[in-house]
């Protein structure tokens, strides 16, 4: 096996957002050049030098106008990662070998969105007319079920997990509760002062059973960024460096995109085994040596499967790890410090990147002491990618 590595060797130095909101009342490609300004600023670099951009193929604003508009002067590279949330931290696994092979000095990561004003993900298929693609050739073998939306697609593998492992829907309110205990503390999380109670969970109104409403992810429009730089380039600029140790995506077991109902046990989330298992090998560490973790959260039946995935408990012991509050600010592993894409923003799990970093940084609300290594997971149910972002190198 070869010993090359990108682990260490490039850092995420700047990160910036816009507000989150339900209606931003400005385009998608504004959203993300103030963004990624404000990435740069933060990071203190000029705009003028970044030379490498990185995003999502859903995301609407082309490469060479967002470096165009922020003043880039020479794009040497730039490219895009599929399947939705998945792609969540394949931007950045991109942007780190481009910096290590010395292919680029600065990335950009971004992801700009106006998915509540303009379009809604939540309505999944429904509205989705013929097509010669793949994509709509293959929800011909679930649509006509009536799965056609991604709570639906969720819901055939959550009612599996309840049923093989003895927990309740409770168990998937207490991660609901989490995040929005941690966006109530956050001001720039949608759901600022706004906690809910298991009761209230409980109470929410049923979108496919088993889910809920408080089970599933906001929809929002907004923008986030970051800047990737070498490692030594890191030391210069202005704040604490979040080190890449570990990036890495993942695609396995008869995957496919939010409907693997043909693998040997639907109840398991494989493709995230397979990213953890690259990243603690990058990084020479375990789920042991990781202080705090933002998990995505676009359903919460898919925290569950990937705390075990992950190695933070066995195989059906979430429900467990939720009941001892585990991923609270006051447990073992907190979890989604920033309210999460239930309670801050859903922005595809960029958020998510920009928390681990304020983690490392000493900068969230609600802090976790002593952090050293934080996990950053993507959108499951689909590829995934993850990312583990240390305090030193």
């Amino acid at each position: 096996m070869s010993k090359i590595t990108i682990s260490g060797k490039s850092a995420i130095v700047g990160i910036g957002a816009t507000e989150f909101s339900k209606r931003s009342g400005r385009s998608e490609m504004r959203l993300a050049v103030e963004a990624v300004l404000a990435a740069c600023a933060d990071a203190g670099v000029d705009p003028s030098e970044v030379d490498g951009i990185s995003t999502y193929t859903m995301d609407n604003n082309p490469e060479m106008e967002v470096h165009r508009l922020i003043g880039g002067k020479a794009l040497k590279m730039f490219s895009r990662i599929d399947y939705g949330g998945g792609a969540a931290c394949g931007p950045l696994l991109q942007a780190a070998m481009a910096v290590a092979t010395g292919i680029c000095e600065c990335v950009v990561v971004y992801r700009a969105m106006n998915e509540r004003s303009e379009y809604r993900f939540g309505t999944g298929v429904a509205d989705r007319g013929a097509d010669p693609t793949y994509e709509t050739a293959a929800f011909g073998w679930h649509s006509p079920h009536g799965l056609i939306t991604p709570a639906s697609w969720v819901a055939m593998s959550a009612s599996a997990y309840l049923h093989k492992y003895g927990a309740t829907t409770e168990d998937f309110g207490r991660v609901s509760v989490g995040s929005r205990a941690m966006a109530a503390e956050n001001p720039n999380a949608w759901f600022y002062q706004q906690p809910v109670t298991l009761e209230d969970h409980q109470n929410s109104r049923w979108i496919c059973e088993p889910l809920r409403l408080l089970d599933c992810c906001q929809e929002s429009d907004g923008a986030v960024a970051c800047v990737v730089v070498s490692d030594e380039r890191a030391k210069e600029l202005n704040h604490k460096p979040a080190y890449i140790r570990g990036a890495a995506q993942g695609a396995c077991d008869d995957q496919q995109s939010m409907t693997s109902y043909y693998r040997e046990d639907i109840t398991r989330l494989t493709e995230c085994s397979l990213v953890a298992d690259q990243l603690y090998r990058q990084a020479g560490i375990g789920p042991r040596d990781i202080q705090t973790a933002v998990i995505y959260d676009h359903f919460t039946p898919y925290v569950m499967t990937q705390l075990e995935e992950y190695g933070f408990c066995q195989r059906g012991e979430a429900k467990d790890f939720l009941r001892s509050g585990e991923h609270l600010l006051t447990g073992s592993l907190p979890i989604n410090t920033h309210g999460g894409q239930l309670g801050e923003a859903y922005i595809h799990g960029m958020n998510g990147v920009a928390e681990g970093v304020r983690q490392i940084r000493g900068q969230s609300v609600n802090q976790v002491d002593n952090v050293q290594h934080v996990l950053v997971t993507a959108g499951t149910g689909v590829p995934t990618s993850g990312l583990l972002l240390g305090a030193e190198n």
